[in-house]
This record gives structure tokens, C-alpha cells and sequence, in this order.
């Protein structure tokens, strides 16, 4: 098929570009901001880009046009695609018929740490075997690349909440048919889209209610709100779950953690009993549940844990998050794609612990 995306250059749109590419399929785009990295990987990948949206760029005859969450009406390219009633489509959809239907699929949620984690996953599942395919909303550096396309039955997704399309509202989260659900933490975001703290949880609600019976809903209960949710889903839940963190009410936990070496250790106890130690080159508490969650998906793929353990010493960690960028003149530059208050403050006091006993300076940028 011949697929055209309006709004090509969008971090999913050009991951979803590239797939579709890899599956044989021709792709062309249009974008008004086409600027790197994701042009550049567009371009690397030979991927026509037309600069701008006009009526004249449906010419193209495409057989499917996919529409960008960014791109709503009055919009002149999609103007002409829906006075022509034409085929149209989102990213969401695309990535669930395209390359999840029929196969194993792991979705990462949450407010915060859903890259990170994804990437985790992605990486676990290749150390383990199971060649995974995948889709993470930034460049998993152990891949260079923030997508992959494979023969395997699994494929490891980041789930995003933001809403899927000008005429779909829903989180795009809901398009992608969990074998297993990862909900790291749930907290306000996106003020643009959701009214207030309850109009999240209710999405969250549904993700959770999408788990079928045969796979795992693993609920990250340090986060008060997504205990809240997961109790609020009690007795209406039809899937196995299980519940992680620091907390002693979790089910999996991690305790002993040591951030003095050049690692961060941590035992897991599974129900009180102790199931496994761990180390990862990752820093802070943030991340060390956003590991204890893939472990628990690892496990219920059939992940070893020697294997769980190689593919932690081995991760690159992704581009932007907490990323050292080189040391000068004694000053080492790090680059981090926090914005939510929380995950700044986290990410502070993770680096705070790091470099104890050095001055720490944060440049934010507005």
C-alpha cells in the first residue's frame, strides 16, 4: 500500500513511517516543522517529506492518508482528503492493525517513565530471546532507533494517554490490545486535553479493563492515585494482577536498594520471599521500579533472570533521559527531557544522590 502522513515529523508519526516502510509498504509525508531528528532519520531512510500542508499534496494518491494528533480541521490537506472522502486513518490504529493484531503485545503507561521503561523492556526481550518488535517514544540507544520491525509475536509499545486524533479522543493507549499492561504511576497531565485528576483515572481505568485473562495488568502502587485506580477496578478486572514498588503493600518490592557504587543494587522479594538481586547502571528510585516492572513482564514472557540481569548491565539507557553529554573543564553536562514536576524532582534528587557532596546546577528551558 501507499500511505501518506499528515504531520510526518512528529516522534510517532516518523517511528510509524519508518514500520511501515520496513513492512514494504511506499510512504510519503507532509509537515510544516521539518527540522531534526526526525527529519534526518526520514531522510536517511529516503522517505519523501513535502514541506507544508496543502490541498494540491492529496494529488499524491495515496491509498491511506494517517492523520496526526497534532493536525485538526481547517487543516488544508486534511480538508481536501475529507471532501474527497477519501481513506483516513490514525497512527494508533495503524500500529494496532498493521503490527499488534495476532500478536503478543506489552504496553507501558503511566505519567511518568514510560520511555525509559519501554526501552528497559524492548532491550530485556532481546537479551531474552524473543526478538521483540517495538515503538518507544525516543531513540533506545542500545538500537539506535525508537522502532523496530520483526517477524516475532511480540512487540513492546510505549502507551501513551495524550488523545489519539482530531476525531478519536481517546488515549492512544486504548488502540493497543495489552497482553500485558504496565501502569508505572498515575498523576494530572496534559491540562490541554483532561479536565482534572479524574478524567485520567478514568482512562487509566479502561486500559486496565482491556487486559484479557490470559495476560498480566502490573500496577505500580507507590503511585497513591493508580492504587486508587487498580482498587476502584476491584472485583471488575478479569486478568492476573500483580502490584510492584518500595511499598510493603506491593507484591513484588524492591528492598535493599544501594545507590553507593558505581551500580544500583536491589533485591526483589516476590510476596515476602526474596526472588532475585539485581544491579543497573540506571540511577534513583524512579528507576528502580521502572525496572522491577520488567521484571515482572520479563518473568511472564519466561525471561530467566540471569538473562533479566545481562540485559540491565547491558542497557545504553535512551537519548535525553539523564543522558551525560561529556565533561568539561570538570563540569559534566547531563540532558534530560523531564517537564512534569514530578519527574524533574525525581530526577533531582536521583542526581543529587549520584553526585553527592557536589553543586548541582539545573537549566531548564522554557
Amino acid at each position: 500500500m501507499h500511505y501518506h502522513l499528515i504531520g510526518i515529523c512528529g516522534t510517532a508519526m516518523a517511528s510509524l513511517a519508518g514500520m511501515l516502510q520496513a513492512r514494504g509498504h511506499r510512504v510519503t509525508g507532509s509537515d510544516q516543522n521539518v527540522y531534526p531528528p526526525m527529519s534526518t532519520q526520514l531522510e536517511a531512510l529516503g522517505i519523501e517529506i513535502m514541506q507544508g500542508y496543502t490541498a494540491a499534496n492529496v494529488d499524491i494518491g495515496a491509498d491511506c492518508t494517517v492523520v496526526g494528533n497534532t493536525i485538526s480541521r481547517g487543516n488544508a490537506e486534511l480538508e481536501e482528503v475529507l471532501n474527497r472522502k477519501l481513506l483516513y486513518r490514525s497512527q494508533a490504529e495503524i500500529v494496532k492493525e498493521e503490527f499488534i493484531r495476532g500478536r503478543r503485545s506489552m504496553v507501558v503507561a503511566g505519567t511518568h517513565g514510560k520511555t525509559t521503561t519501554t526501552s528497559i523492556a524492548a532491550w530485556v526481550m532481546e537479551v531474552g530471546g524473543l526478538d521483540p518488535s517495538f515503538l518507544v517514544g525516543g531513540i533506545v540507544q542500545n538500537f539506535d532507533a525508537s522502532f523496530r520491525v520483526t517477524d516475532s509475536d511480540h512487540f513492546v509499545i510505549e502507551g501513551d494517554e495524550y488523545d489519539t486524533a482530531y476525531f478519536d479522543k481517546k488515549p492512544k493507549f486504548m488502540h493497543y490490545l495489552p497482553e500485558i499492561a504496565i501502569v508505572n504511576n498515575i498523576e494530572f497531565d496534559h491540562a490541554d486535553i483532561y479536565d482534572d485528576l479524574e478524567d485520567i483515572k478514568w482512562e487509566f481505568s479502561r486500559l486496565m479493563n482491556l487486559v484479557p485473562g490470559n495476560g498480566r495488568l502490573i500496577v505500580g502502587i507507590d503511585s497513591p492515585v493508580a492504587a486508587d485506580v487498580l482498587a476502584e477496578m476491584q472485583g471488575k478486572l478479569f486478568t492476573n494482577v500483580e502490584t510492584f514498588g518500595l511499598s510493603d503493600d506491593a507484591k513484588w518490592q524492591a528492598r535493599y536498594i544501594d545507590f553507593s557504587g558505581d551500580t544500583t543494587r536491589f533485591t526483589v522479594f516476590r510476596e515476602g520471599t526474596s526472588w532475585g538481586e539485581f544491579e543497573t547502571h540506571l540511577i534513583g528510585e524512579f528507576n528502580v521500579r521502572n525496572c522491577l516492572g520488567v521484571i515482572i513482564a520479563a518473568d511472564a514472557w519466561g525471561i530467566s533472570k540471569e538473562k533479566i540481569q545481562e540485559a540491565f548491565h547491558t542497557f545504553k539507557s535512551v537519548k535525553r533521559r539523564v543522558e551525560v553529554r561529556g565533561t568539561i573543564g570538570g563540569v559534566t553536562v547531563i540532558d534530560d527531557f523531564a517537564h512534569h514536576p514530578t519527574a524533574v524532582e525525581e530526577t533531582l534528587k536521583a542526581l543529587r544522590m549520584k553526585y553527592a557532596g557536589k553543586r548541582l546546577i539545573a537549566v531548564f528551558e522554557s
